[in-house]
């Protein structure tokens, strides 16, 4: 008797799914695109290539000038050849990669942090403060964004950095109007009508 309850208790009880996680479900959509696997294969390696780059290639083989080994051909000692002043190509190739990917995704980085941050900000709290950032924009906007990223390295000196922050300045107002879009299409849903009765401040909203 006691049997035939507990199976009547365990039938009764609702089936529970599982969801999988956000991550787990991009994961699976990844993997079923060949294009993308091919992709983060070719990533990989030359993320591996270019942060190991001293195992495969000395710095100063790159920079060092040997004229008489000066545009050699490709051979064992030098796979990809040397240029016109006896300096290691594929060194070269290494190294010069890394500082350019360094630079990149600092770049890219800033600029999403600055153009998200303005934004929303510009989005969220429309007035004033909408009008200031959306006129500063169309400020930038008017200009030639890489004369103008040239020009304020060339004021503030030659560097990585310099160059990272000249970019920054002309390159935050696509992100900003996407994020401004987004928001304005999304602060008068009911959730955050909800959120504002209820008491909720504006960076928990």
């Amino acid at each position: 008797m006691s049997e035939k309850v507990t199976t009547a208790a365990a039938a009764a009880e609702p089936i529970k799914f599982k969801k999988p996680s956000q991550l787990k479900e991009i994961w699976r959509r990844f993997r079923k695109n060949p294009g993308s696997m091919i992709g983060l294969v070719m990533l990989c390696l030359i993320a591996f290539f270019l942060i190991f780059a001293n195992l495969f290639a000395s710095y100063d083989s790159a920079v060092t000038q040997n004229l008489s080994q000066k545009l050699a051909t490709p051979s064992a000692e030098h796979i990809f050849g040397t240029d016109k002043f006896g300096r290691d190509i594929f060194s070269r190739v290494l190294y010069g990669a890394r500082a350019s990917l360094t630079g990149v995704l600092v770049l890219v980085a800033s600029v999403f942090v600055v153009g998200t941050t303005m934004g929303v900000v510009s989005g969220y709290f429309g007035g004033k403060v909408d009008m200031v950032i959306m006129r500063i924009s169309d400020m930038m906007i008017s200009f030639p964004g890489m004369i103008l990223a040239i020009a304020i390295a060339g004021i503030m000196g030659g560097s990585l950095v310099n160059a990272v922050f000249a970019l920054t300045i002309v390159s935050w107002t696509k992100y900003a109007r996407l994020s401004r879009s987004m928001v304005l299409k999304v602060k008068r849903r009911d959730f955050v009508e909800a959120a504002i009765v209820n008491g909720g401040t504006s960076p928990h909203i």
